[in-house]
Protein backbone atom coordinates (compact mmCIF):
# COMPACT_ATOMS: atom_id res chain seq x y z
CA UNK A 1 0.00 0.00 0.00
CA UNK A 2 1.37 3.40 -0.79
CA UNK A 3 0.31 6.98 -0.34
CA UNK A 4 2.21 9.52 -2.38
CA UNK A 5 2.37 13.21 -1.71
CA UNK A 6 4.49 15.36 -3.99
CA UNK A 7 5.18 18.64 -2.27
CA UNK A 8 2.17 19.25 0.00
CA UNK A 9 2.96 19.34 3.72
CA UNK A 10 -0.61 18.38 4.66
CA UNK A 11 -0.66 15.80 7.49
CA UNK A 12 -1.47 12.19 6.61
CA UNK A 13 -5.15 11.51 7.51
CA UNK A 14 -5.25 8.10 9.24
CA UNK A 15 -9.06 8.22 9.62
CA UNK A 16 -9.52 8.58 5.84
CA UNK A 17 -7.14 5.65 5.35
CA UNK A 18 -9.21 3.52 7.73
CA UNK A 19 -12.40 4.47 5.88
CA UNK A 20 -10.83 3.46 2.55
CA UNK A 21 -9.72 0.11 3.98
CA UNK A 22 -13.24 -0.52 5.34
CA UNK A 23 -14.76 0.30 1.94
CA UNK A 24 -12.30 -2.05 0.24
CA UNK A 25 -13.29 -4.88 2.59
CA UNK A 26 -17.02 -4.10 2.28
CA UNK A 27 -16.94 -4.17 -1.52
CA UNK A 28 -14.32 -6.90 -1.97
CA UNK A 29 -11.79 -4.63 -3.68
CA UNK A 30 -8.14 -5.63 -3.80
CA UNK A 31 -6.73 -2.33 -5.08
CA UNK A 32 -7.60 1.38 -5.10
CA UNK A 33 -5.61 4.13 -6.83
CA UNK A 34 -6.90 7.65 -6.06
CA UNK A 35 -5.43 10.92 -7.34
CA UNK A 36 -6.41 14.50 -6.57
CA UNK A 37 -4.22 17.45 -7.52
CA UNK A 38 -0.80 16.64 -6.07
CA UNK A 39 -1.97 13.76 -3.83
CA UNK A 40 -2.07 10.07 -4.71
CA UNK A 41 -3.27 7.23 -2.49
CA UNK A 42 -2.72 3.69 -3.72
CA UNK A 43 -3.99 0.82 -1.55
CA UNK A 44 -3.65 -2.93 -2.17
CA UNK A 45 -4.82 -5.86 -0.06
CA UNK A 46 -4.99 -9.61 -0.35
CA UNK A 47 -2.62 -12.56 -0.46
CA UNK A 48 -0.63 -11.39 -3.52
CA UNK A 49 2.08 -9.72 -1.44
CA UNK A 50 3.17 -9.84 2.18
CA UNK A 51 3.33 -6.44 3.86
CA UNK A 52 4.93 -5.63 7.24
CA UNK A 53 2.58 -4.42 9.97
CA UNK A 54 2.56 -1.30 12.11
CA UNK A 55 3.14 -1.89 15.79
CA UNK A 56 -0.17 -0.09 16.49
CA UNK A 57 -2.93 -2.24 15.16
CA UNK A 58 -1.96 -4.41 12.23
CA UNK A 59 -2.36 -1.97 9.35
CA UNK A 60 0.03 -2.53 6.44
CA UNK A 61 3.06 -0.24 6.51
CA UNK A 62 2.88 2.62 4.00
CA UNK A 63 5.67 4.08 1.93
CA UNK A 64 5.23 7.83 1.74
CA UNK A 65 7.74 9.39 -0.70
CA UNK A 66 8.88 13.00 -0.07
CA UNK A 67 7.34 12.87 3.40
CA UNK A 68 7.91 11.07 6.71
CA UNK A 69 9.72 7.70 6.70
CA UNK A 70 7.59 4.56 6.99
CA UNK A 71 7.19 3.08 10.49
CA UNK A 72 9.51 0.29 11.55
CA UNK A 73 7.81 -3.09 10.99
CA UNK A 74 7.32 -5.55 13.85
CA UNK A 75 10.02 -8.22 14.11
CA UNK A 76 8.91 -11.73 13.15
CA UNK A 77 7.94 -13.78 16.19
CA UNK A 78 10.18 -16.81 16.35
CA UNK A 79 8.10 -18.60 19.00
CA UNK A 80 4.80 -18.37 17.07
CA UNK A 81 2.75 -21.40 16.11
CA UNK A 82 4.05 -23.58 13.30
CA UNK A 83 2.40 -23.48 9.89
CA UNK A 84 -0.76 -25.59 9.84
CA UNK A 85 -0.79 -28.90 8.02
CA UNK A 86 -2.53 -28.82 4.63
CA UNK A 87 -6.26 -29.58 4.51
CA UNK A 88 -7.27 -33.20 4.04
CA UNK A 89 -10.66 -34.73 3.25
CA UNK A 90 -11.51 -35.10 6.97
CA UNK A 91 -9.57 -32.12 8.40
CA UNK A 92 -9.78 -28.47 7.29
CA UNK A 93 -8.88 -25.02 8.59
CA UNK A 94 -11.11 -22.12 9.55
CA UNK A 95 -9.47 -19.04 8.05
CA UNK A 96 -9.78 -15.38 8.93
CA UNK A 97 -12.21 -13.57 6.62
CA UNK A 98 -10.61 -10.21 7.43
CA UNK A 99 -7.59 -8.38 8.83
CA UNK A 100 -7.83 -7.52 12.52
CA UNK A 101 -7.17 -8.64 16.07
CA UNK A 102 -8.18 -12.16 17.16
CA UNK A 103 -10.12 -12.59 20.41
CA UNK A 104 -10.97 -16.03 21.80
CA UNK A 105 -13.78 -14.86 24.11
CA UNK A 106 -16.65 -12.33 24.07
CA UNK A 107 -14.90 -10.19 26.70
CA UNK A 108 -11.86 -10.40 29.01
CA UNK A 109 -12.44 -12.92 31.78
CA UNK A 110 -15.10 -14.86 29.85
CA UNK A 111 -14.38 -18.45 28.79
CA UNK A 112 -13.19 -18.94 25.19
CA UNK A 113 -15.81 -19.64 22.52
CA UNK A 114 -14.03 -22.92 21.66
CA UNK A 115 -11.10 -25.05 22.81
CA UNK A 116 -9.39 -28.17 21.48
CA UNK A 117 -12.06 -30.89 21.55
CA UNK A 118 -15.02 -28.49 21.19
CA UNK A 119 -17.75 -29.67 18.82
CA UNK A 120 -18.84 -26.95 16.37
CA UNK A 121 -21.69 -26.62 13.90
CA UNK A 122 -22.06 -24.31 10.92
CA UNK A 123 -23.45 -21.45 13.01
CA UNK A 124 -21.15 -21.87 16.07
CA UNK A 125 -19.22 -18.71 16.93
CA UNK A 126 -15.54 -19.68 17.23
CA UNK A 127 -13.94 -16.25 17.84
CA UNK A 128 -14.19 -12.50 17.33
CA UNK A 129 -11.99 -10.47 15.01
CA UNK A 130 -11.87 -6.76 15.75
CA UNK A 131 -11.11 -4.43 12.87
CA UNK A 132 -11.30 -0.65 13.31
CA UNK A 133 -13.44 -0.87 16.47
CA UNK A 134 -15.90 -3.28 14.80
CA UNK A 135 -16.16 -6.69 16.47
CA UNK A 136 -16.99 -9.43 13.93
CA UNK A 137 -18.20 -12.81 15.20
CA UNK A 138 -16.61 -15.58 13.14
CA UNK A 139 -18.62 -18.78 12.72
CA UNK A 140 -17.31 -22.28 12.01
CA UNK A 141 -19.33 -22.67 8.78
CA UNK A 142 -18.84 -26.45 9.09
CA UNK A 143 -19.66 -29.32 11.44
CA UNK A 144 -16.77 -30.92 13.29
CA UNK A 145 -14.40 -30.89 16.25
CA UNK A 146 -11.68 -28.32 16.93
CA UNK A 147 -8.35 -30.17 16.89
CA UNK A 148 -5.90 -27.26 16.94
CA UNK A 149 -5.82 -23.55 17.82
CA UNK A 150 -3.45 -21.77 15.42
CA UNK A 151 -3.41 -18.23 16.93
CA UNK A 152 -3.29 -16.76 20.42
CA UNK A 153 -5.70 -14.32 22.05
CA UNK A 154 -4.85 -10.74 21.04
CA UNK A 155 -2.75 -11.75 18.00
CA UNK A 156 -3.06 -9.66 14.84
CA UNK A 157 -4.40 -11.77 11.97
CA UNK A 158 -4.31 -11.33 8.21
CA UNK A 159 -6.96 -12.03 5.60
CA UNK A 160 -6.98 -15.80 4.87
CA UNK A 161 -4.77 -16.69 7.85
CA UNK A 162 -5.63 -20.11 9.36
CA UNK A 163 -7.20 -19.76 12.84
CA UNK A 164 -8.33 -23.31 13.73
CA UNK A 165 -7.91 -26.86 12.50
CA UNK A 166 -11.20 -28.80 12.44
CA UNK A 167 -11.81 -32.54 12.04
CA UNK A 168 -15.00 -32.83 9.99
CA UNK A 169 -17.93 -34.91 11.12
Amino acid sequence: MAAENSGSMEPFDLEKLRELIALMEEHGLSEIDLRRQDQRWKLRRGPAEVMPLFATGGFPAAHIPNSAPAPTPLPAASSGPAAPAPDTKDSVTIKSPTVGTYYEAPSPGDPPFVAVGSKVSQDSVVCIIEAMKVFNQITAEMNGTITELLVKNGDPVEFGQPLFRVRLG
